[in-house]
């Protein structure tokens, strides 16, 4: 499981609850009040801060000199070597010694989203979270460097998974998979340029050329998306499969990278693009999820920013279904049981990396507007 992806999730949430305990508004209500105090029982400074070093822990590639990690060392050096590209850093995927490039994109999205909706409440954290997705956003240009082409993996899954052993240390293949316009993947395409694009967002201030290349790349790697449609796994099912099999489709993908590119550019073409293909992309399908499979919810509440803040008329329809999801995760409804912490207990198993994406989205936007 993808140990990396919860992590990024619980960024998302923590900080939301720093922000829940600081408060709102002048105008909050005697639950909110109640509910930060109980929130004061919990050290949410302490749940981001080893949050954000996990990923520290998860690094491929020669470590820089301010790796707090002291006991990690350089790894993966020839990463991509099998192809005669670079593929060298990133993250590896939880325990193991796979570099996924999928969900490496989603959790690239998710850190991104969490520094721009949450980064003035993160402190002395602010520069740590930057680093963690500059380190992701680094490896995301090696893998797009080539046109339409995205080398979307590296490792053999089959047999990492058969020896355990440190990164340092492994000696299992280097195996590299890509897609390209003869085998699409226009699921982990549409990822990558959503993770390119927020994170574009994020270094947009700070380091501006850097933003431009993301963004420059972002828009290319969409278009790659758009154009060579089909699922990924559908020609990478024995490597992918069932680690990151794309089970719901790339349609979600498209929407998502779509509306995140708009977001980053403000460019008419992308909202044109969600008015033409939204139904056709799934805005209109209920989903009880949102995950690095199925994007469709976050999407929505993305377009439903649009339409609550820049009074975009045309995306009412995303946030009538982002309110009908949200009925339905919110303490109170039928199906929802919560811990003491505010966390959502949807599965039984891998319960991190579904619920902290879901609930904090949805309590970020709602709850901003509603306490």
């Amino acid at each position: 499981m993808a140990l990396h992806l919860s992590a990024s999730s619980l960024i998302f949430l923590v900080s939301f609850f720093l922000l829940l305990s600081n408060g709102f508004s002048s105008s909050s209500s005697r639950r909110s009040i109640h509910h930060r105090r109980h929130l004061h029982n919990h050290n949410y400074k302490d749940a981001l801060a080893k949050s954000i070093l996990f990923f520290e822990g998860q690094r491929s590639g020669k470590l820089p000199p301010k790796q707090r990690m002291t006991w990690r060392s350089n790894s993966g050096l020839s990463d991509g070597s099998a192809l005669n590209v670079d593929l060298v850093g990133g993250y590896y995927d939880a325990g193991d010694n796979m570099k996924f490039g999928f969900p490496m994109a989603f959790t690239t999205t998710m850190l991104s989203w969490s520094l721009i909706e949450f980064g003035g409440l993160m402190k002395s954290e602010l520069p740590n979270a930057k680093d963690a997705v500059r380190w992701a956003t680094d490896f995301l240009l090696k893998a797009t460097s080539h046109p339409d082409t995205i080398y979307v993996q590296v490792g053999d899954p089959n047999m990492d998974h058969a020896c355990w052993e440190r990164p340092e240390d492994m000696d299992t293949p280097r195996s590299v998979f890509k897609v390209d316009k003869n085998n699409p993947g226009s699921d982990i395409a549409g990822e990558t340029a959503a993770a390119l694009a927020a994170a574009s967002i994020v270094f947009r201030k700070r380091d501006p050329s850097y933003s431009n290349i993301l963004l420059h790349r972002a828009i290319t790697v969409f278009a790659f998306a758009d154009k060579y449609r089909g699922p990924y796994s559908a020609g990478l099912a024995p490597e992918v499969c069932p680690f990151y099999c794309s089970y719901s489709g790339y349609q979600d993908e498209l929407l998502w990278g779509a509306a995140w590119l708009h977001k980053a550019t403000n460019n008419p073409t992308y909202l044109n693009y969600i008015k033409a293909n939204g139904q056709i992309l799934g805005a209109d399908e209920f989903d009880n999820m949102f995950s690095w499979d199925n994007k469709h919810v976050g999407a929505r509440i993305l377009l439903s920013k649009e339409f609550l803040i820049k009074k975009v008329k045309s995306l009412g329809e995303y946030k009538e279904h982002a309110d009908s999801f949200i009925c339905s995760v919110l303490p109170g409804a039928s199906s929802s049981q919560y811990t003491p912490g505010g966390l959502l207990f949807k599965l039984g198993e891998s319960n991190m990396q579904y619920v902290t994406d879901l609930i904090s989205r949805l309590r970020n936007f709602y709850g901003k507007r509603s306490i």
